[in-house]
């Protein structure tokens, strides 16, 4: 990116000498140059030529209550000063991680209570694996390895993430997936649902669960895992019949079900989890993101009092990380759901921001490049197509990426999938902040448009 500021340069240059990004072509990033964002307060960030941008995508998804609430570095520092760092190995612990377990348990769904502590979405997915496979061989059913994910599922990017989810660009490199992972058909009605209704999809692709347990042997399944709305997959919304007839199949079949509530944990939906918003029973639930409002790296594995019961009588689970429960990341993961709590944020995304949110968004539906609007909660997503009707898209001219640069060129960062728009604000945004993040898609969907035209 061009600059006016050398210490933009100065930046850039360090991040061409040394710096490797994450999901990045390292040879174009050289000869571009990344955006450096120095700064951030409430919904927005600034760059380091001084240009104030909407964060429609909360960071990744995470940062929920906004930028610059001191109260979690207050929280970090005492942490600090107290206990700065021990572990949770050969049998010890310390206040703030148990504390937090049973904060979370308070929020989790029923019988939801509790928690096995890691770094991150990736290593609660990696734990979640292994531990439904150590529950199996407890309960002398060691076939039950096979977990059942979804296409365009995202779980993380380590060995174990990378192949639960179904992101063939991903599986790809690497030689992925691993062994005893399989994949079934995603819930995503606009891009796959052809001639069937909605409803009719839903059932259908709800059936390929189903279908699956039994073409794998319901004595080889060990567990179903699913995001209750796929985020990275393109704020995928299943049909309204879809997680009903999940939840019938799952009754069915003697297999744990894992919600990973990465994204929709922490109040993302108007709920405090996914799981809430769709009636959802799961066994385990993957947790990260929201749970520290991104301030510092935390994830995690909500199990089952069920579960937990069947591992007690297993002996040791030689399972851990260096940072599990690590005491600083307890401490903010605690006042950031203190904060939750305390200023009724979720209960505030569920009256009034998401609903408001959801009707504005759904104003661009007009615009002539927009195909579909979706969305729950603080989660959206505008589907950008050449023709409404046929739902034909603009076939090799990332149309997508096209108004991605738009946006970040006018203030506003929203996401492409594909050609696929997606947003995910702060919880904490405001309707005057929604009217601008709305007002500034529309003027980026408008360049888009005109970009293609020609």
């Amino acid at each position: 990116m061009s600059s006016n500021n050398p210490q933009t340069r100065e930046w850039q240059a360090l991040s061409n000498d040394h710096h490797l990004a994450p999901f990045s072509d390292f040879k174009q990033l050289k000869v571009k140059g990344p955006r450096i964002i120095t700064k951030a307060h409430g919904v927005y960030l600034w760059d380091s030529e001084g240009n104030k941008i909407l964060d429609g995508m909360a960071g990744l998804w995470c940062v929920a209550i906004g930028y610059g609430r001191d109260e979690l570095a207050d929280a970090a520092a005492k942490q600090m000063k107290e206990l700065p760092y021990y572990n949770l190995f050969f049998q010890t612990a310390h206040p703030p991680v148990l504390e937090l377990a049973k904060v979370i348990s308070e929020i989790a769904p029923a019988g939801m209570n509790h928690v096995f502590f890691t770094g991150s979405g990736s290593e609660g997915n990696d734990t979640m694996l292994r531990m439904v496979r150590h529950y199996w061989a407890i309960k002398g059913q060691p076939n039950k390895k096979t977990i059942i994910s979804r296409k365009n599922g995202y779980h993380g990017s380590t060995v174990a993430g990378a192949s639960l989810g179904g992101m063939t660009y991903m599986h790809e490199q690497g030689d992925l997936p691993i062994p005893g992972i399989t994949h079934i058909a995603q819930p995503y009605w606009y891009g796959e649902g052809g001639d069937m209704s909605p409803e009719e999809f839903g059932i259908w692709a709800a059936n390929q669960l189903e279908e699956k347990i039994l073409e794998l042997g319901v004595d080889n399944v060990g567990a179903f895992i699913a995001e209750p709305i796929q985020g990275a997959g393109g704020v995928i919304v299943p049909p309204e019949t879809y997680w009903p007839r999940i939840k019938e199949i799952l009754a069915k079949y003697d297999i744990l079900f894992v919600a990973d509530e990465v994204i929709c944990g922490f109040g993302r939906t108007g709920e405090w989890f996914g799981s809430d918003f769709y009636g959802l029973k799961p066994h385990m639930m993957t947790i990260a993101k929201g749970l520290t409002s991104g301030y510092i790296p935390m994830g995690g594995l909500i199990v089952h009092d069920d579960v937990v019961a069947v591992l007690n009588e297993g002996g040791d689970f030689n399972h851990g990380f260096t940072y599990s429960g690590h005491p600083v990341a307890a401490a903010v993961a605690l006042e950031n759901i203190r904060i939750l709590r305390d200023e009724k944020i979720v209960n505030r995304v569920h009256e009034e921001t998401a609903p408001y949110l959801q009707k504005r968004l759904r104003e661009l539906a007009d615009h002539p490049l927009v195909g579909e609007v979706r969305g729950v909660g603080m989660l959206g997503a505008i589907e950008l197509v050449q023709d409404k009707a046929t739902r034909k898209r603009y076939e090799g001219r990332g149309v997508g990426m096209i108004c991605r640069t738009f946006c970040f060129e006018n203030g506003l960062i929203m996401r492409a999938v594909g050609d696929t728009m997606i947003i995910s604000p702060p919880l904490v945004i405001s309707k005057a902040e929604i009217d601008e993040l709305v007002t500034k898609a529309r003027q980026c969907l408008d360049l888009t448009l005109a970009a293609l035209q020609g």
